[in-house]
Parts: C-alpha cells; sequence; structure tokens
C-alpha cells in the first residue's frame, strides 16, 4: 500500500513537473527602444495577446533598450536561436535579405493606407517569407513610420538646406544614398551610438518618425523638424526560425495572428496620437517646416536608377501600382 502511494505520489510529481515546463515556455521578444516607444507599445500588445490565448502555455519575457544587443546582433542571435524575436526596423535587414530594400526606396509609399495594403498583402507575405534562408521567421509588418529630418543647424525647407549637414541615417545603403543625393554627408550607425553623437554635436541631425521624435526628446537638440516623409519604414516581428520550429501548430498559428494583431494595434495608435506629437515637439521649442516634397522627389530619382535592378523592378512597379 505504502509502494502503491510512493508511486502515486512521483507520478503527481511528475505530471506536474510537465505542467510546469509546458507553463514556462518562455519567448525572449527584444528591441533596442524605450518603453516609451510605439515599438514596446506592439511588444506588450504581442506579450497579452499570446498569453492570453495559450492558456499558459507560452510567456513573453521583454527586452527593450537594446539590453540583449543593438539590431544587428539581434538577428545573428535570433539565427542562433539565442534570443527568439525581435521587433526590427528594415535597416539592417537589407544587409542580410536585398529585396527588403525596395521598401526603403524614398517616396515608395504615398500614405499608411497604402503602406498597409502592400505589407499586409501578397507583397508583405513574399519579402516575409525571403527572410526564413537566413534563420528567421518573418511574422507581421508594424511601423517606425514616416520618417521626417531634424537638425541643430537651420530649418529645412527645399533640397539645398540639406546640403553638408551631418545627417546620422540607418546602417542601410539606401538611406545613406538617399541623403547624398541630397548633398548631406550622410553617416550611418546604429541608434544606441547615435543619441550620444546627437548630445555631443558630432552630428548635426538625424530622420526618425515623429514617435521617436518625442520618445526619445530629441527636440532637446533638435531644434529644427522638416516634415520631409520622405521614407515610411516598417518594422517586422521577427522570429528566430529555430524557437519557431519548437512551437505547436497551434502555437504558431498563434504567435502569428497575435504578431499581425500587435501590429495593426500599433499603427493604429501611431496614426491617431500623430498630431499629439506634433503639438509637443512645438511646445518644446522645436521650428516646423513642410517642405513641398517634390523637389525633393527629383533629387533622389538617382536612387531608384541605382536600386531598381539590385531590388527588383517589378517588385518596386508592384508596389507604386497597388491601389
Amino acid at each position: 500500500m505504502k509502494r502503491l502511494l510512493l508511486l502515486c505520489t512521483v507520478a503527481c510529481l511528475l505530471l506536474a513537473l510537465a505542467g510546469n515546463a509546458l507553463a514556462a515556455t518562455e519567448i525572449k521578444l527584444a528591441h533596442v527602444v524605450n518603453e516609451k516607444d510605439a515599438f514596446h507599445l506592439a511588444a506588450e500588445k504581442f506579450k497579452e495577446l499570446v498569453e492570453k490565448g495559450s492558456g499558459g502555455e507560452l510567456s513573453v519575457t521583454l527586452f527593450p533598450n537594446a539590453t540583449l544587443g543593438d539590431e544587428r546582433t539581434l538577428l545573428e542571435r535570433m539565427k542562433m536561436g539565442v534570443v527568439d524575436m525581435g521587433i526590427i526596423t528594415n535597416g539592417p535587414i537589407i544587409n542580410f535579405v536585398p529585396t527588403f530594400g525596395a521598401i526603403d526606396l524614398p517616396f515608395l509609399f504615398r500614405d499608411p493606407e497604402h503602406a498597409y495594403k502592400v505589407l499586409d498583402g501578397p507583397i508583405g507575405q513574399e519579402l516575409l517569407a525571403a527572410l526564413e534562408p537566413q534563420g528567421w521567421k518573418g511574422l507581421a509588418f508594424a511601423e517606425r513610420g514616416f520618417r521626417n529630418l531634424t537638425n541643430s543647424k537651420r530649418p529645412v525647407n527645399a533640397p539645398a538646406d540639406v546640403k553638408d549637414l551631418k545627417i546620422r541615417v540607418m546602417q542601410n545603403p539606401v538611406y545613406v544614398d538617399s541623403f547624398k543625393a541630397l548633398g548631406a554627408n550622410a553617416v550611418p550607425m546604429a541608434w544606441t551610438e547615435a543619441l550620444t553623437a546627437l548630445q555631443q554635436g558630432t552630428v548635426d541631425g538625424q530622420e526618425n518618425p515623429l514617435n521617436v521624435i518625442v520618445a526619445f526628446k530629441l527636440y532637446e537638440t533638435q531644434k529644427h523638424l522638416a516634415l520631409t516623409r520622405h521614407a515610411y519604414a516598417p518594422a517586422p516581428f521577427i522570429m528566430s526560425l529555430k524557437t519557431w520550429n519548437k512551437l505547436s501548430d497551434a502555437q504558431k498559428e498563434l504567435v502569428k495572428s497575435a504578431a499581425q494583431k500587435a501590429a495593426e494595434f500599433e499603427r493604429a495608435s501611431n496614426n491617431k496620437s500623430e498630431a499629439e506629437w506634433l503639438e509637443l515637439v512645438k511646445q518644446n521649442g522645436m521650428e516646423v517646416t513642410t517642405p513641398d516634397t517634390e523637389a525633393f522627389r527629383m533629387a533622389v530619382e538617382s536612387v531608384y536608377a541605382q536600386y531598381g535592378p539590385q531590388f527588383g523592378e517589378e517588385l518596386i512597379r508592384k508596389i507604386l501600382d497597388t491601389k
């Protein structure tokens, strides 16, 4: 009788341990910005949806502020399976998957609705699938948003005003060449380094959406904002393929659905908050200009000629023709 009781106790302990192991399956989700940024909003929504939808089978731990590395490092660590997931700006991805560069071309997207239709549709799914040979599973497109130019030197109303400004850009050749075409001294560097460079004045300016300008209080060092909206920056939810392959079919479906819903949640929040952000930067002393973008479009035509063959002229044409 005692032996039977002992066996039952051991069996119950093993079942409990198995249940705890299942509940403790952890997804480490990293990004490089702070908790006030829209990326963190998307990450929190993803965590909420996955943990609730999995009934405790999956947990999501968030690592903001580049605590697990800059974006290129995160991509490398996801390849190895050391980091499970990241929300990554498009810039570093182009170094591994060149076709992603197509969506970085200047003035490619007309407005948010155009971008979402492209990225949530077949074109976006093809791009996400192109990540798999690199060891990543593309899940959905969140966003950094439409990018604008700030600097500490002078107002920008025309391409000539950009000439010789030292502008930090993402580590992405399309951004580098776009700003070179405008006459700027384009300086590619990781965002973690860019903040120090802006504070120390080793660069004159940078380009990012309003949500970044506000989240990092760039108005403290940057007094001029030009609403150039020169590029739309998506930010894919990316999972390590090693982590993805460990999930059950039901968990995969949940994770992919949660990423898409979190991306849509973040994008809607950005669009709703844009007017509020613009007012805030003005209240904090930024001088805001709204340049005529046609002159800027003409100034960067050479970038399309340069990169069209590399990224796929048919892909670019499909994006431009999407209604």
